[in-house]
């Protein structure tokens, strides 16, 4: 089985539902998931997005230039239920989003990866293993592209975010 990433963009009163009812939450996310599936928008028109398996190379590289937000896990732990996947679910309040946002903008994924060799995945045992050539590196830049997009785009509107690995 895989981990993947996953985003969904809320409104206010939508997070307020969410914190009050995980259940509703994770049905929501569903049907947006549902809902998206076919259309596949573009990161700058979606509420969900995905990381997919890139995650924990994006934890990587951004802990490893100190990001100022938690954007692979969320930071708000809002639901203990085990059905969203790996670990509680968590959120980013629509200020916490912006930052992200602001830093995901000026952080180019060529700067992220600049000085990195694929030998310090390995040793760090970044999932998913397999970082012997020097051009798997390059295996996280759309996704590193589309988060970023995501992410302006949430901010813009002054939305939060649910965050979870599934």
């Amino acid at each position: 089985m895989s981990m993947i990433g996953e985003y969904l963009r809320v409104t206010a009163a939508e997070l307020d539902r969410a914190i009050q009812d995980p259940d509703w939450a994770l049905d929501f996310v569903e049907a947006v998931q549902d809902s998206e599936e076919e259309s596949e928008p573009a990161p700058a028109e979606a509420r969900y997005f995905s990381t997919y398996k890139t995650w924990d190379l994006l934890r990587f590289l951004l802990a490893r230039a100190e990001f100022p937000v938690n954007v692979i896990h969320g930071e708000e732990p809002f639901a203990e239920d085990e059905d969203w996947g790996y670990g509680p679910p968590k959120y980013l309040r629509p200020e916490r989003v912006r930052l992200a946002a602001e830093a995901l903008r000026a952080t180019s994924y060529a700067q992220l990866i600049s000085g990195v060799d694929p030998a310090e995945l390995s040793s760090a045992e970044v999932y998913p293993l397999g970082w012997s050539e020097p051009s798997s590196l390059e295996w996280g830049r759309p996704w590193y592209d589309g988060l970023t997009q995501f992410f302006e785009a949430v901010a813009r509107a002054d939305d939060a975010m649910l965050v979870w690995l599934d």
